[in-house]
């Protein structure tokens, strides 16, 4: 799935998952070491777990961040299934 983000310097999120686990993130633009720490971060995690954790994070004043688009999106990946 390429989820196109929002409010963030990132442009754009591809996420492979398959049974409800997340296989890999990639970001796309962004913050190079930050977004590559959560991708290896959330390798081989659960789809909800990585939601509950990461929604809700905002990034200075903005009402959003990275991890935050990451759920977004995997909040609609899950939609669609």
């Amino acid at each position: 799935m390429l989820y196109r983000t929002k409010g963030t310097c990132a442009q754009a999120i591809q996420i492979e998952a398959e049974d409800g686990i997340i296989k890999s993130v990639q970001f796309i633009g962004g913050c190079s070491g930050n977004t590559a720490g959560i991708s290896r971060l959330v390798a081989g995690m659960k789809v909800d777990d990585v939601i509950r954790l990461l929604e809700g994070t905002t990034c200075g004043t903005k009402p959003t961040s990275c991890p935050d688009q990451l759920a977004r999106a995997l909040k609609e990946l899950k939609a669609a299934q």
